[in-house]
């Protein structure tokens, strides 16, 4: 018996000094599983929304990303890095259906706790990612980057839930939601209409919009244009497909109110025939532009390309321009009420597993 047991030390002492002599690395798995944090890339952990996932991060820039899982115990701590920050992005975190707490990412580690041992529910969603400052080309100087959560994270329940993706501009982002100043504060992905679809259909979300980009004119942050930006989380992370999404919600055209009708409307053209390439079978509601621009363009492009399942929707009459109605803070961005007048209609309109 004993003879066993040295002879097995032997050996163990052995392997250990070949990985320390032969430099082999410990696998993530077995590094991850000892020190008690789970990957971002681990089943468990649940994303909507444009992340660029590896077993070391998980990397989003748009407003209205989210995250979700579930822990046993009173606490867990999602990890995050911030090396490259230079304005943190701002999130909410709800435990168990509650309350949303504001929270900046500008630090490693962030404390989530819960009353009981559980299971508990844990939904982050990104209130906003800076439109300012570089969010494209990396190092990125603002986005959300999670390296992972240090608990005990549970298998996340999976069930089929319908697709929706929106794309757009700072009116899909959430800018200026909550107050009339650019500001991450007055900023709320989560209050903007995308996020309130999605949630009032119980559908998977993809909310992607970048402040100032259009069908030509390129973001801020580095962002391209609509065409050059759609199918990435960011510059060299290729962006999961459309292609099992039900329905896709575009509103551009706002900011290209400066270009003429013989720029803008191939550029229309050749961003839905895009969408449509990436997505076959999914219902496309193309937007008449809150401020009304280019209007005319959109359903006459929308015509032209003659596919039932692509519609132009006219919004005119859905929100009000009258300063004292409160739909608007400042001239282009839906105020919280107006973001809520905006995603009824849609809900209206958006029925899951529709035939057509």
């Amino acid at each position: 018996m004993r003879e066993c047991f040295v002879r097995r030390r032997r050996t163990l002492l052995g392997v250990a000094m070949a990985v320390a002599v032969l430099g082999v690395a410990v696998p993530p798995a077995a590094a991850s599983h000892a020190s008690g944090v789970v990957r971002p890339d681990d089943r468990r952990l649940a994303y909507e929304g444009h992340w660029g996932r590896s077993a070391s991060a998980a990397t989003t820039v748009n407003s209205g990303a989210r995250l979700s899982f579930r822990f046993a115990g009173d606490t867990v701590r999602a990890l995050f890095d911030v090396s490259t920050v230079t304005v943190p992005a701002q999130v909410h975190v709800s435990v168990d259906g509650g309350p949303k707490r504001r929270y900046d990412v500008d630090r490693g580690e962030l404390p989530i706790t819960a009353t009981g041992r559980g299971p508990h529910a844990v939904v982050i969603s990104v209130k906003d990612v800076n439109s300012r400052v570089e969010r494209w080309t990396p190092p990125l100087e603002t986005g959300v980057t999670l390296t992972g959560i240090r608990g005990r994270v549970l298998p996340e329940p999976r069930h089929r839930a319908p697709e929706l993706a929106f794309y757009g501009d700072s009116i899909t982002q959430g800018v200026m939601a909550l107050c009339d100043v650019n500001t991450s504060d007055c900023a709320d992905g989560t209050a903007a209409y995308p996020t309130l679809v999605a949630d009032a259909l119980r559908a998977r979300l993809t909310q992607v919009g970048f402040g100032r980009q259009g069908v030509i004119r390129t973001g801020n942050g580095g962002v391209p244009a609509a065409a050059g930006a759609y199918g990435w989380n960011y510059a060299g992370s290729a962006a999961s497909s459309d292609r099992g999404a039900d329905v896709i919600v575009v509103n551009q055209g706002t900011n290209d109110a400066a270009y003429g009708s013989a720029e803008f409307r191939p550029a229309y053209l050749a961003y839905l025939r895009q969408l449509r390439a990436a997505a076959p079978r999914a219902r496309i509601l193309a937007l008449r532009p809150f401020s009304g621009a280019h209007a005319e363009d959109i359903a006459a492009v929308v015509a032209e390309l003659a596919d039932r399942r692509v519609e132009f929707v006219d919004t005119t009459g859905w929100l009000s321009a009258e300063a004292t109605d409160g739909d608007f803070h400042g001239d282009l961005h839906p105020s919280e009420q107006g973001h809520r007048k905006v995603a009824a209609r849609l809900t209206a309109l958006i029925t899951p597993g529709d035939p057509r």
